[in-house]
């Protein structure tokens, strides 16, 4: 089984590594979050510019965009 975890308050929210471990006993988890607070803006696609995606130190991948984008 393979789980995604995405959020709207960026990747380095408290909650989400949390999460990842606890599932990963489980299931293969991968996290793709927003670089930053996107609160709000959950359902906004980014058209407007190219979208990068890099690799947090602690393995989480992520993106400047939205959280749509990161799905």
């Amino acid at each position: 089984m393979r789980i995604l975890i995405s959020n709207d308050d960026g990747y380095f929210a408290p909650g989400i590594e949390h999460l990842a471990t606890t599932l990963s006993r489980y299931a293969e988890v991968t996290v793709v979050a927003p670089e930053r607070d996107r609160s709000g803006a959950s359902n906004s696609l980014t058209l407007d510019r190219p979208l990068t995606v890099r690799r947090a130190p602690n393995g989480v991948l992520f993106v400047n965009g939205t959280p749509t984008d990161c799905v």
